[in-house]
This record gives C-alpha cells, sequence and structure tokens, in this order.
C-alpha cells in the first residue's frame, strides 16, 4: 500500500493509513510483536509507529527515539511504500490475539489455531466479531464456545452458518439447545447446513406442531435427520409415514429423522405389517405405542419372531396381537427372559394357546425382574394356598404382574384384618384374581361399606368376590339405596351388581316416576 504523507508548517496529521516522515527514508528489519504492541496499550502511537533515528544495538534490535515533528518551510509530500501496512497488520493480529482471549484461549493455543487455519488470519476482525456475537446469541458462551472453536475454527468464518443461527435465534425463538447447535456445527461439514430453515419449514408444513418443533430438533440428531438429508429424502420419509400416524410418532420419538428410509425404516414397518396380516392401521398402533420399537435392526426383530413361532408354537397373527398389545415384547432378552418364562409357564401346564392368552393379559410378565418382583410375588402366592406349578398358580401371577410387591402385600394384610383366612384369601383369589391387584385403600371402602351401612357379612365376599371390583359410588351405593326400598336388604350381591345397566334403568324406572 502507498501512504501518502503530507506535512504542514507547525502542525500535523496522524491516521491508520498515513505516517510522518522526515527527508530520510527508514527502512526497517525487525518489528515488534502484535501481541506485545497489544498487551501495552497505554503506550504512546507516535512512539510505536517513529522509525526516526533507529539505532541498531549489537543484538541486531531496533529501538526507535519518540517522534518529533520537523518544521520544514513549505509543505511537501513522501510516499511509503511498507512501513503502513506492517503497522495495520500488527495492529489487526493484536486485535485478533484479543478476540480469542476473550473466548478463552491462550497465546499457544490462539498461535497453533492461526497456525492450522491461516484463513483466520485475513479474516475480518469485525466478521469475528459479529460471529462470536452471533453464537453467543443462542446461548453458545463460556467454555461450550471456547470448546467449539477449538474443535471446529471453521465456526467462525463459514458463511452458511449464519442463516442456522438467524433462524434458530428468529424463527425459533432461541429454544434449539445450545449443546445441540454445537454438536451441530462440530460434525457437520458446513455446505451440508445450506437449506436448514427450509427443511424444518417443511415439518411445519407436513403439521409438526410449532410448538413442539424445538422438541424434534432438540432429539434429532440434526447432521443425519435434516442437514445430511436432502429436501426431497424428507418429503418421501414424512409421506411414507402418514399412514402409519408419522406425524406423530415423529414428535414422540424425533431420532426417527435419524433412519435411513430406504434401508432401515421401509424393512422394519414393512416386516411388522406383514406380521399384521397386511394391517397398516393396526401397524401404526403399534409404532405409536413404542416408536422406539424401530431402533431395533430387522434381524432382532425376526429372531423374536422366529423364537415365538419355534419355542412357544404360535402363529403370526398371534404373535402381532402380542406386540400390539405390549411391543416391548421385542426388547425383552430371548435367552434372559423369554425362554425362562415361557418354560415356566409350560412347566405349570399352559399350552400355546394358554400362553398365547396369557401373554395378551399379562403381557408384563416377561418384562418384570425376577429377582425383585416375581420372586417376592411367587413367595406370597404359596403362601396363602397357591401350589407351585399349577395352571391356577400361573393365572395368580399374570394376574398380580400389574401391582407392587408391597400393594400386594398391603391387600392381604387387609383381608387378614378383617378375619379371612389365608385359605379364604386363596379362594377368593381363584375365583377373582384381580382382587389381589385392587388399591388397599378402595377395598377397604368397600369392605367397610359391606359390613357398616348393608349390615352384611365379609364372608359373603367368599361366595362373589367380584363384588370388590365394582365402583363404590356409582354401582354399589347407587344400586343399593335404589333396591332397599323395593328388595330389602337381603338381597343377593351376586343379584344386585351383575344386572346389566339397561336392565336395571327398567326395574328403576316405576320408583323413579313414583318419586317424580
Amino acid at each position: 500500500m502507498v501512504a501518502a504523507i503530507t506535512m504542514f508548517t507547525n502542525s500535523f496529521c496522524l491516521s491508520s493509513s498515513s505516517i510522518f516522515l522526515n527527508s530520510h527514508a527508514v527502512t526497517t528489519t525487525k518489528l515488534l510483536s502484535p501481541v506485545s504492541l497489544y498487551a501495552n496499550p497505554t503506550a504512546r502511537p507516535r512512539e510505536w509507529f517513529s522509525m526516526i533515528n533507529a539505532t541498531k544495538t549489537s543484538h541486531n534490535l531496533i529501538y526507535f527515539r519518540p517522534f518529533k515533528c520537523p518544521q520544514p518551510a513549505s509543505r511537501f509530500l513522501i510516499q511509503c511504500n511498507s512501513v503502513d501496512t506492517a503497522i495495520s497488520l500488527w495492529w489487526e493480529a493484536g486485535m485478533l490475539f484479543s478476540v480469542f482471549r476473550e473466548i478463552g484461549l491462550n497465546e499457544k493455543e490462539t498461535n497453533l489455531l492461526l497456525g492450522k487455519n491461516p484463513t483466520l488470519r485475513s479474516t475480518s476482525l469485525d466478521r469475528i466479531r459479529a460471529r462470536v456475537l452471533a453464537l453467543q446469541s443462542v446461548g453458545i458462551n463460556g467454555f461450550s464456545l471456547y470448546r467449539l472453536v477449538i474443535k471446529c475454527p471453521s465456526v467462525l468464518i463459514a458463511e452458511e452458518i449464519d442463516p442456522v443461527i438467524s433462524f434458530v435465534r428468529d424463527d425459533l425463538e432461541g429454544k434449539v439447545e445450545a449443546a445441540q447447535l454445537e454438536r451441530l456445527f462440530i460434525t457437520t461439514e458446513a455446505r451440508f447446513m445450506l437449506g436448514f430453515a427450509q427443511k424444518v419449514k417443511l415439518l411445519l408444513h407436513h403439521e409438526v406442531p410449532q410448538e413442539k418443533i424445538a422438541h424434534v430438533l432438540n432429539n434429532a440428531n440434526l447432521n443425519k435427520a435434516i442437514c445430511c438429508k436432502s429436501v426431497e429424502e424428507l418429503e418421501r420419509t414424512i409421506a411414507f409415514l402418514k399412514p402409519y400416524h408419522g406425524i406423530e410418532i415423529i414428535v414422540r420419538r424425533p431420532a426417527i429423522l435419524n433412519y435411513d428410509l430406504d434401508s432401515q425404516l421401509i424393512p422394519k414397518i414393512r416386516f411388522l405389517e406383514e406380521l399384521s396380516g397386511g394391517d397398516a392401521n393396526a401397524t401404526g398402533t403399534v409404532l405409536r405405542k413404542l416408536p422406539a420399537i424401530l431402533s431395533y435392526s430387522l434381524e432382532h426383530m425376526e429372531s423374536h419372531v422366529d423364537f415365538m413361532k419355534s419355542y412357544v408354537g404360535l402363529d403370526d397373527r398371534e404373535i402381532f396381537k402380542i406386540i400390539l398389545v405390549f411391543p416391548n415384547v421385542v426388547s425383552a432378552s430371548k435367552e434372559r427372559k423369554l425362554r425362562p418364562r415361557i418354560e415356566f409357564l409350560k412347566q405349570c401346564g399352559l399350552n400355546s394357546n394358554d400362553i398365547f392368552k396369557f401373554l395378551t393379559r399379562a403381557p408384563l410378565f416377561v418384562a418384570l425382574s425376577f429377582e425383585d418382583n416375581l420372586a417376592h410375588k411367587l413367595g406370597f402366592l404359596v403362601k396363602i394356598g397357591y401350589e407351585y406349578r399349577t395352571k391356577e398358580l400361573a393365572v395368580a401371577l399374570g394376574a398380580v404382574t400389574r401391582t407392587s410387591c408391597e400393594n400386594m402385600q398391603k391387600v392381604i394384610g387387609l383381608f387378614l384384618s378383617y378375619g379371612l383366612s389365608c385359605e379364604d384369601i386363596f379362594y377368593m383369589s381363584k375365583k377373582h384374581p384381580q382382587i389381589l391387584q385392587y388399591n388397599p385403600g378402595s377395598l377397604e371402602e368397600k369392605m367397610e361399606y359391606l359390613t357398616e351401612e348393608m349390615g352384611r357379612d365379609v364372608s359373603e365376599l367368599l361366595t362373589f368376590p367380584a363384588f370388590l371390583g365394582y365402583k363404590l359410588d356409582d354401582r354399589i351405593k347407587h344400586r343399593y339405596e335404589v333396591k332397599k326400598k323395593t328388595a330389602g336388604t337381603g338381597m343377593s350381591l351376586n343379584k344386585l351388581l351383575s344386572e346389566s345397566a339397561d336392565r336395571f334403568s327398567t326395574t328403576e324406572q316405576p320408583k323413579s316416576l313414583v318419586n317424580d
């Protein structure tokens, strides 16, 4: 750069693009480092930039005397080809070190970073500062910003990043997590970020709720789900999933967008649909209940189905029905859970059809821990009279899979406190196994109403234990109050509660008309 320098008598001007010199031209061979210039900001610019009467020492260093403006008789112009360029570079480099120091990098880390990424040296300071502020505006601050710059220095200069930051900050109101954005910038080449906003808007166009879009983006791999997919690929994926409640399962498990359509999603969903007999709606129900089922490989799902066919003797329809009721059966280990549990049911005398019915009614049996759950429940059942390796034991065990060991213990304790024996509990549970899984507080209210308000003996429960399964206010109290005036208090509990609502309403109608 050619610097134009104009001197006036008894006055002078100094700017970033000009410098005063006397009539002697000076060429320097060694300059002060930009870091040392920045480190001493209180030094006077004239003392930094003056190159007049420089004296070499024995160590080949140059020292500068304070600049003194000459006072010529008239104005004159001198051109200098190199001095101003060097000064500008020193100043820029010093400020660049300042920016990196603010981010958290020390001088050694900065030199190493600039050495590996020389483009940073030639990038405008204003541009780098603006990018740092943009990153901070979406929550990437402190150590996260330091880590991002160390791992991906191009984040400070890549032009493709600005539209992503602007879209997240302005359109998505900054709701995408900073950690998620950091992962995106580290793992994704800048060129793949083009069209980010367009692809996200495509999800909104296909009815992903606006209030859920941040959740989707925060729980997907943005590199795989958005950036590395073309708009056409994303459109195909959404279109394929739509018949299976696709938008709902995307919202429930955004990681589905990470999967490749042709090699992952289509083969797995087609397999489930074939197992269902071509029922797309039922297949969609399975996916809606457990979207994570798509995280298992096709080979994994096929091996579970083959096991149920060969070891249990079930057909495709029965296997799909079990999966429909409890999709997590696919996640159960064949060797640690499925095989020993099925073997137990076989030892209890259940055949293939019995096992199918058992698993559709008590699917949690294949998922619960044996040591922490099933073993304790088996102990309670044996104590109240169940014999090992019997169908009654299997049915009772299936009934209590939906309750905790503590709840089951409280229920048994409540029955005992009302004078019922273990044999009575065993007898009732054989007729109505669900009594062992009811809430003990609700049971106590019903038994108290039975004995106090209805004046019945608790032993009547041996004949009709299903009494404990009806709602107290809506069924038991209502029907008892209606019937006791006409049929008396000695009516059968079975007849009182088992009668259908339609039939009960017809017998109740005359009484209602009299009251009116």
